[in-house]
């Protein structure tokens, strides 16, 4: 792993020693990618420009998957104040990726945003209002919200549907979208949870707020989100298999093995919502 940070204990702070220092800004975002070519800095100069429009101190934490592509030097210049960047030495995964940055996070709130441009970052505008006006524990995007704007195949809509029905009946997590690449966290969420995370692929997501709720950060609000690009008509089987068990292993973790500790009773600091 090699770091550019205007921190120069970036290592330490990847150990995850960050978060348990106060916060001394109000928003990290993390932007795991593996290839995305020249659509790495659109996406990190967009982020930046929508965060300084919210008016909130900020840092963008960029976190190569092992990319191959170099698109890690169209980061070249950017001012390390604003961009802190780690590059991983192999593909071990998004979730990967993501433990990475958000163990260094400085943020009130940490989140993270796909690099890939399908989700743009003008969504984190409301989700920075949600997080000033609500403080909850988890704002997560939604392809279900019923202002979501969302685009794609019949076939992804029914694995959709079908993954989050399964979700909510082995979780009984009361939300209707877990996988969305756009999600604010706050701090001591993350604190509490990321030490305990195992999964280092597209089941991360899942197993950060079904831990989060287990043990008691209840406030889960889901947000709409906009998707325009049109995805992939096929899914692939491997990856459908894939997601299905590493979904499974979470559940036996949490419900029968007990890897995540006995929780708590869920603290009811108002009701959950989805504005």
């Amino acid at each position: 792993m090699s770091t550019s940070s205007s921190n120069p204990d970036a290592s330490t702070d990847y150990a995850g020693e960050a978060l348990g220092l106060p916060a001394t800004l109000d928003v990290s975002i993390v932007v795991p990618y593996y290839n995305p070519g020249e659509r790495l800095r659109t996406t990190v100069e967009r982020t930046a420009d929508v965060l300084r429009g919210a008016g909130v101190t900020f840092e963008i934490i960029t976190v190569s998957d092992g990319s191959t592509d170099g698109s890690e030097e169209t980061l070249a210049g950017m001012s390390e104040k604003l961009v802190r960047r780690v590059e991983l030495d192999q593909n071990e995964g998004k979730g990967q990726a993501l433990q990475v940055g958000l163990a260094m996070g400085r943020g009130r709130y940490l989140g993270f945003l796909d690099a890939d441009g399908d989700l743009s970052p003008e969504l984190l505008a409301p989700f920075v209002s949600l997080m000033r006006l609500y403080e909850p524990d988890i704002i997560l995007g939604s392809k279900r919200h019923p202002m979501s704007s969302v685009h794609y195949p019949p076939l992804r809509r029914l694995y959709s549907v079908g993954y989050q029905a399964l979700i909510r009946g082995l979780f009984h997590l009361d939300v209707r979208d877990t996988q969305v690449g756009i999600k604010l966290v706050k701090r001591e969420v993350i604190a509490s949870v990321l030490p305990l995370l195992v999964e280092r692929r597209f089941a991360f997501d899942l197993e950060l707020i079904a831990v989060a709720r287990h043990l008691g950060f209840d406030r889960l609000f889901e947000a709409p989100v906009r998707i325009e690009e049109r995805f992939r008509s096929t899914i692939s089987t491997r990856a459908v298999w894939g997601m299905l068990v590493d979904t499974l292993a979470i559940f036996v973790r949490l419900r029968i093995l007990r890897r995540y500790g006995r929780g708590r009773a869920p603290v009811h600091r108002g009701e959950p919502g989805r504005p």
